[in-house]
């Protein structure tokens, strides 16, 4: 019916919509919620620093390569010299305490958010979708009155002695998990994921755990881990903003999380997202369970609606709007997504494909034709080769790293060829890239365009799959 109504009407009551949903996001609420959100992120980053540490992460990941491959537009950051990384990471410790406890709250949150997306930035070879989330996570936490509950900045700043926020406070922070889970789902809509592979030879390489391993080598067990997997992610979002499904979109977090922290190695991911679901409960719940009387100042009025700021509703809107729009990238390129590379980063495709490569470059002096096989090693880390292998911008990147190398060597306009095969979720090898490139002749980083250097993925999935673990 609202579309048969005058133009005027309409938007009138477009307005009309726009308004109250406006006012929604300043009305106030409380502010334990997101508090208790702020404690638990801030220990998990906590425990993932220590866990760098823990296993000489930073030593192997940051001073041991003597090649990087930067992200685009952040060329000129790179890890800093000596023992500094590490000073680096005890810092980010530090700051991240500071946000569980409250204490300079918006300081260490702004100080740990800088830290981590720099790290974060230094290499493409570390890429992971839970560190971008921890980013994204990490800047709401600048934004957001995290610290008007529970923070030890209470006892010297009076103004935060209002235990409330603005509801778009948590509005953001809800609607950012709610978009992961669900383009999450979007991404798994892919043919490979919908004949239950490549999750059916990952549960198939755990055939040997106790009591589920043997329904893990059978075929069923990648369709049903598969199709559970993508209605988990298209439906959860929607269970736990319905109250009268939030107890059991709970209890399917729960066991989808651990379920994914045993099966596979992720880290603190399960955690973290365990930990998001206090962000859908009513936004009092914590007072309330613990019992714990309002004790705000008298002039917090629940019911009174915060005056109107402009800016606020436009970043809510942007920002969602980038969050949505950014992961829906790659459905500009023609060909698969998890083979060409083209929008893969940054769009929640977690968990989707097995990937390996092998990778060869060839050097060539056009003055004399003479040819001279490229020694990897002295530049790159194994790990870091083998991550290469499967991604052509990270190969045209080295490529021109090689030009540069040469030309400094007094090679005059180097050709710079590449021999690489890749599989996909357990396919047959095929070439990547054209073999008859040059890749100096490339003019443009892979960004924006569809590359045509990279060979469309030509052969199709076969029962016998090569048993790899899962990527990012």
């Amino acid at each position: 019916m609202l579309f048969t109504r005058s133009p005027k009407t309409f938007i009138t009551t477009i307005k009309a919509g726009f308004q109250h949903w406006a006012a929604s996001l300043m009305t106030p609420v409380d502010a334990s919620s997101i508090a208790v959100f702020r404690i638990l992120f801030g220990a998990i980053m906590v425990w993932e620093v220590t866990r760098y540490f823990e296993y000489g992460r930073i030593g192997r990941y940051y001073l041991e390569p003597t090649f990087f491959f930067p992200y685009e537009f952040f060329p000129f950051i790179s890890p800093l010299p000596g023992t500094l990384m590490y000073w680096v990471f005890f810092a980010m410790g530090i700051f991240a305490l500071g946000v569980t406890v409250g204490f300079f709250y918006r300081a260490s949150a702004i100080l740990f958010c800088l830290t981590y997306t720099y790290v974060f930035l230094i290499d493409k070879t570390d890429y992971n979708n839970h560190y971008y989330l921890i980013i994204l996570v990490s800047f709401l936490l600048i934004v957001v009155d995290a610290d008007r509950w529970a923070a030890l900045d209470r006892w010297h700043n009076p103004k935060l002695g209002i235990e409330q926020a603005p509801f778009w406070n948590v509005f953001i922070l809800r609607a950012q998990i709610f978009v992961v889970y669900f383009l999450g789902g979007v991404a798994k809509l892919n043919p490979d994921w919908l004949v239950g592979q490549p999750i059916g030879a990952w549960l198939n390489n755990r055939a040997h755990y106790p009591v589920l391993g043997p329904f893990f080598a059978t075929e069923w067990a990648g369709l049903i881990f598969g199709y559970g997997g993508l209605l988990f992610d298209l439906g959860i979002g929607f269970l736990l903003i319905w109250r009268p499904t939030r107890f059991l979109a709970f209890l399917l977090i729960l066991y989808f999380n651990l379920m994914n922290a045993w099966l596979f190695s992720i880290g603190i991911f399960p955690y973290m997202m365990i930990a998001t679901t206090i962000l859908f409960v009513e936004p009092d719940w914590p007072r309330r369970l613990l019992r714990l009387p309002w004790r705000a100042m008298p002039k917090f009025e629940p019911r009174r609606v915060i005056p109107y700021r402009p800016w606020v509703v436009g970043f809510v809107t942007v920002y969602v709007a980038l969050q949505i729009l950014i992961p829906l990238r790659h459905f500009l390129y023609p060909g698969e997504v998890s083979w060409t590379e083209e929008g893969h980063r940054f769009s929640w495709h977690m968990k989707l494909r097995s990937k390996s490569g092998r990778v060869a470059f060839t050097m060539i002096d056009p003055r004399t034709n003479q040819t001279w096989p490229v020694d990897i090693s002295q530049d790159l880390t194994n790990r870091q080769w083998e991550k290469m292998a499967g991604r052509p911008d990270m190969i045209l990147q080295y490529a021109r790293y090689l030009e540069t190398k040469f030309i400094q060597a007094g090679v005059e306009e180097p050709i710079i060829k590449v021999e690489a095969w890749a599989s996909l979720n357990g396919r047959p090898y095929q070439y990547l890239i054209y073999p008859t490139i040059d890749l100096t002749d490339v003019e443009a980083d892979p960004l924006f365009y569809h590359t045509a250097w990279i060979v469309p993925l030509q052969t199709e999935l076969e029962d016998n799959l090569v048993r790899s673990e899962p990527e990012e």
